[in-house]
């Protein structure tokens, strides 16, 4: 994947609320497991690494359907990407998976 492919399909999830900003870590949550693999790619094209994937609870998808919610935690320490001060503007503090927000 070429680097500003991988840097838009990331802001597109920043502007939905999957990837949050923790201190110097990327969080990205989401109840399919492929779509990791995909988050995965556009880290790696962009130099960064995937640190761990870990299922965080069940959450409920309408009202018959209980689904894992799944939490990929990436480092994305490369000098020429500005997706931090992307967040700062567009994103949330909280995923959309989250009571809170």
């Amino acid at each position: 994947m070429l680097p500003p492919i991988a840097e838009k399909k990331l802001q597109g999830w920043i502007r939905s609320r999957h990837i949050i900003c923790s201190g110097s870590f990327f969080l990205f949550e989401t109840v399919e497991y492929s779509t990791i693999d995909r988050f995965t790619e556009c880290v790696q094209a962009l130099g960064g690494s995937l640190i761990c994937v870990k299922p965080i609870k069940k959450i409920w998808i309408g009202n018959h359907r209980k689904v894992v919610l799944y939490q990929a935690k990436a480092s994305l320490h490369t000098p020429h990407h500005d997706l931090k001060q992307y967040w700062v503007k567009y994103g949330g503090f909280y995923s959309r998976f989250d009571e809170r927000g």
